[in-house]
């Protein structure tokens, strides 16, 4: 191991197998155990617990056996349904929609997303309302959602809506404005009642001591009056805690949001969309990169013949070979390797060949350093569900480390409101993770300098991964890291040469990459990957030792490598999507594999092929995360035990219970109460209203986002009610009735249920509110949705 890096032993241990006994008490949350077993039975092994298509015999069991995909519910709680035998309720296809099956993905440029994600982050956007709709041709996966509208009858033009009856301010555009200036008639005829739940107290007002809604708050009364002027009059105002808004302001952003940070303002944003914004870092990058190319063509197309230089695929089999016949003796081997120093001659020959290449402009080896270990548990970046206040109540709830939505890198630098947005974070998010030192900590990191949230990217070509990266770094000043993601599956994502395309252009990921670790200062760059494209076809572990150690053009070329800080490795195929159970296998193959290149980092030392110092992020250390069918404590720990990765991320595991996190935490299961559970929609609610407003179209925006997420979160299955443990998330449940009302209707696939768990906090639904399921689960009616 280096000498820049401290060590201490990994404390993190497979939870005990009497945890995935058969026969289990119900736990309550907070209960300091885990259940009782009879003692009698065998548990089911770690590999027949971890493949559920195996049937093991059980003898507690009603059929005497565990059917594959089938949640093994109790007897006493099953549903007898007359005409159906289907076990499975919602099938995997919704699953790609955890990963990536946004509308925005299929779009022809940045702009045709507008229609279906302004809500994130502009009240009204203009610009959208210039698309006919309803001529407008679509395409590509889930277009045909369409979820209506929420807006007010009579619109209140922007000058009323912060001001007092009897003081407006003065509207722009005068009597061409067709928006609604009478205060009085737009609250008796223009909206809706004020909402009677939490007391009818307005979040955004308990939370800052005011509300940027104004007048189309649906709490309005908690925070307006009617006073009496001077002549007699009677004038409606808005009432504001002076204290707590001076607070509040402090901490608010460009944009007067309270508690969000990397919030880019306006003038940056049309800064961009016009070109007009700078990116002298990339610039000078894509210099080098260009007066590098001919030298480079001309040095591998005229290379003479009879050199030791070899190919790739000649040193990665030489270098195979070499570990296969590895003396076991390492005092020896080290001794022997010394006795061997290459041929002097060799090695100046390869320096004359590095001088004719001209050096980088910018080194990755500044950066911040950062830390993955087993009390690190990740967030995975979610599509539509990963949004800021999921991603709040995760953090609450354990999550230490958190990743954006993917954001597209072509509507970034272009400016884009919609894809601005997912770059926000709370300010939760900024805070140190949790840190007890459990894992390898390199040398120089700070915990106190280190936050949770990171960015992930898509991006094709390395000119644009470069610009998104430095806009990124320029203009938001909270990332932990930057990840690429090159683990996307959707075709339409793909097919442009991003997301899961680029695992098979392995030089052209490894130049992306490196341009980013040139241009983002020092914030540390990071990627995601899936095992390959094709089933049975694995390359990841190829792509692997590309990006530790550089490729062959890198090494001879003097380029160094990639400098990623750290790779996370989904265990999956894009061919597969979530239709097999990950291959944690695999995982632990690629864990081992880093293990070994590190061991390779150390016999370059004093090489030619010595990695120069100054290309390596996080002092040449890489931490590997693991990530795909996490969906328990057991899981986490046991993947932790055996495939030897740093960390774990966590993506459909947190969907259907984000508590997951608080069971990693205690190490024991968590069998949430229904009460439990609704109170964790309740303060999604919340949290929902802050992020998008307490105003008739935030409800509407929060309502579309609870209902995506209660569309997985229905899937849990109350460990009380299962007749086998552990879980695993590849299982559907039976029709089955909970152990209270509450907890049948949380429990079920119908998205109409759905709706009326949503109007328990956000009251009815407006009238033209539509919602449709992204996956076509047996529930789903499509003549009821119109």
């Amino acid at each position: 191991m280096s000498e820049n890096e401290a060590t201490t032993a990994n404390s993190a241990q497979p939870v005990d197998i009497q945890d995935a006994a058969p026969k289990v008490q119900s736990v309550r949350s907070g209960d300091n155990s885990i259940g009782e077993t009879d003692g009698k039975d065998s548990p089911l092994s770690p590999r027949k617990r971890d493949r559920t298509h195996i049937e093991a015999h059980d003898p507690l069991s009603s059929t005497g056996k565990r059917q594959k995909g089938v949640a093994p519910i109790k007897p006493e709680f099953l549903l007898h349904v007359p005409g159906s035998n289907k076990a499975a309720r919602i099938g995997v296809e919704a699953d790609d929609a955890a990963e990536a099956a946004d509308d925005r993905y299929h779009k022809r440029d940045a702009r045709d997303s507008r229609d279906s994600r302004d809500s994130r982050d502009s009240r009204d956007n203009r610009k959208g309302k210039k698309f006919d709709k309803k001529n407008k041709a679509k395409g590509g996966q889930n277009t045909s959602r369409s979820f209506g509208h929420s807006r007010d009858k009579l619109q209140l033009c922007n000058s009323r809506v912060l001001s007092p009856e009897f003081s407006p301010k003065e509207c722009s555009f005068g009597e061409r404005c067709r928006l609604e200036h009478n205060l009085r008639k737009y609250l008796n005829e223009g909206r809706r009642a004020d909402l009677p739940i939490w007391d009818g107290k307005c979040p955004n007002y308990e939370a800052a001591g005011f509300c940027a809604m104004g007048w189309r708050c649906r709490f309005l009364a908690s925070h307006s009056e009617e006073r009496e002027t001077e002549d007699g009059k009677k004038e409606l105002v808005l009432v504001e805690d002076s204290d707590r808004k001076a607070t509040a302001l402090l901490n608010s952003n460009a944009e007067g949001e309270v508690g969000v940070v990397n919030v880019v303002d306006k003038e940056h944003k049309i800064s961009l969309s016009r070109r007009k914004t700078g990116t002298p870092r990339s610039d000078a990058y894509l210099q080098w990169v260009n007066d590098n190319l001919d030298a480079g063509r001309q040095y591998f197309d005229h290379k003479p013949k009879g050199t030791d230089s070899k190919t790739e695929e000649e040193q990665t089999k030489i270098e195979n070979e070499k570990e296969q016949t590895k003396i076991e003796d390492k005092e020896e081997a080290d001794v022997k390797m010394a006795d061997e120093p290459e041929p002097t001659p060799q090695k100046e020959e390869k320096e004359d060949n590095r001088a004719q290449f001209t050096e980088a402009p910018f080194k990755p080896s500044e950066k911040r350093r950062i830390y993955y270990g087993p009390e690190t548990p990740v967030l995975a970046p979610l599509t539509t569900q990963g949004n800021l206040p999921f991603r709040r109540l995760c953090v609450e709830l354990g999550a230490q480390i958190t990743w954006s939505e993917m954001a597209m890198g072509l509507p970034l630098i272009q400016g884009e409101k919609a894809e601005w947005a997912l770059v926000k974070a709370h300010e939760s998010e900024i805070r140190a993770p949790q840190f007890q030192q459990k894992n390898t900590v390199v040398q120089g990191y700070d915990n106190a300098k280190d936050i949770r949230f990171g960015v992930q990217v898509a991006a094709n070509k390395p000119w644009l991964a470069a610009k998104t990266v430095e806009v990124l770094t320029s203009l938001c000043p909270h990332l932990r890291a930057i990840d690429l993601n090159c683990g996307c599956p959707i075709n339409l994502v793909c097919e442009k040469g991003s997301g899961s395309a680029l695992l098979d252009a392995p030089s052209k990921l490894e130049n992306i990459l490196r341009g980013m670790n040139y241009v983002s200062n020092e914030t540390p760059i990071t990627v995601k990957i899936r095992m390959g494209t094709r089933d049975a076809q694995p390359t990841a572990d190829r792509l692997i030792k590309r990006l530790v150690l550089g490729g062959y053009e890198a090494i001879e070329g003097g380029k160094g490598t990639s400098g990623v800080a750290a790779i996370t490795l989904h265990g999956r195929s894009k061919q597969q999507r979530y239709t097999k159970s990950a291959d944690w296998s695999y995982i632990a193959d690629c864990a081992a594999l880093i293990n070994r290149l590190k061991r390779e980092k150390s016999d370059r030392s004093d090489t030619i092929r010595e990695a120069d110092p100054r290309d390596l992020a996080n002092e040449g250390h890489v931490y590997f995360v693991g990530n795909g069918d996490c969906y328990s404590h057991v899981d986490y720990y046991n993947h932790l035990e055996k495939a030897k990765v740093d960390s774990i991320m966590v993506a459909r595991g947190a969907l259907i219970k984000p508590w997951i996190f608080e069971e990693i935490e205690k190490g024991q299961y968590l069998d949430k109460t229904a009460t439990e559970r609704l109170a964790y929609v309740e303060k999604f609610a919340k949290y929902g209203l802050q992020t998008w407003g307490s105003d008739e179209m935030g409800l509407g925006t929060t309502r579309r986002f609870l209902l995506e997420w209660l569309s997985f979160s229905c899937r849990y299955v109350p460990i009380g009610l299962l007749d086998h443990l552990p879980p695993n998330i590849q299982d559907r449940a039976p029709a089955f009735k909970g152990r209270d009302d509450l907890e049948t209707l949380m429990s079920s696939d119908n998205y109409k249920d759905w709706i009326k768990i949503s109007e328990m906090f956000l009251g009815p639904a407006h009238p033209d509110f539509k919602f449709e399921p992204k996956h076509k689960s047996n529930s789903h009616d499509m003549e009821a949705e119109g």
